[in-house]
């Protein structure tokens, strides 16, 4: 009961977050899930709120989305979907947390080594097959999503909109490659969760888009990076600790 409820209370604060600062709430989330359960259900309950908190914000900024580069991540996505589902691979505890504290480092890579734009085909479908190969090995993929948008002429609301309207696709593989083993195992959360973890989801997630509104481009791309810096500061010291047994 202590585990659910602290799930719930994670649901909604790394909703408002994410709300905000997209990628950094679901960080969060992936990490708690991650103490709480086995990985196989913490990447099904992950990806089952993600997808309820993405999907609202996408709704909420749908006029912002931009249309014509998600299809085009989604053939990339497909592609990625094809190649995971001949494999069967689960990453222990340990190295889950240092994965995912690794993750944000991508953001540090100075943008002049890195020239990758969404808006381009060809990088919108490389995003799609990245994003969704990492999403599902790693549980979180923002980070390096956050990549391919950082040298686009977007606004924050459409990069925020329709880096959640991508996250939906990508946590719907992840669930769909999870499930088995995390059915089989006995370890999710009874449905009834899920009909408590929507609304808290969607609440802090309109919460935080309210937030997104009165911050500037400049601020909202300052904070997100020192941000998930720090979380995956802790993942990665987390994850040392468990291989060393400490």
């Amino acid at each position: 009961m202590t585990a659910i409820l602290a799930i719930l209370v994670s649901v909604f604060a790394t909703a408002f977050i994410s709300g905000v600062f997209g990628m950094a709430g679901g960080l969060i989330l992936m990490g708690v899930l991650a103490l709480l359960l086995p990985v196989s259900a913490a990447m099904v309950v992950h990806g089952a709120v993600q997808s309820v908190s993405n999907g609202w914000r996408a709704i909420l900024l749908r006029k912002w989305i931009d249309w014509k580069l998600l299809g085009i991540f989604l053939l990339g996505s497909a592609a990625a979907a094809g190649l995971l589902f001949f494999t069967a691979f689960q990453l222990d505890k340990a190295w889950l947390f240092i994965l995912l504290g690794l993750v944000p480092g991508v953001i540090w890579v100075p943008r002049r080594w890195i020239h990758l734009d969404a808006t381009k085909p060809a990088h919108a479908i490389a995003s799609g097959v990245l994003i969704t190969g990492l999403n599902t090995v790693a549980g979180v993929s923002g980070p390096l999503l956050d990549v391919f948008f950082a040298q686009t002429e977007r606004d924050r609301r459409s990069i925020v909109a329709t880096k959640a309207a991508t996250q939906v696709i990508s946590h719907g593989v992840k669930i769909a490659y999870y499930i088995a083993p995390a059915l089989a195992a006995g370890a999710l959360p009874n449905p009834e969760f899920l009909l408590i973890a929507a609304p808290l989801a969607i609440g802090g997630t309109t919460l935080g888009a309210r937030l997104l509104e009165k911050m500037t481009d400049i601020q909202f791309r300052n904070w997100t990076k020192w941000i998930v810096t720090g979380i995956g500061l802790i993942y990665v010291n987390r994850g040392a600790l468990l291989l060393t047994g400490s």
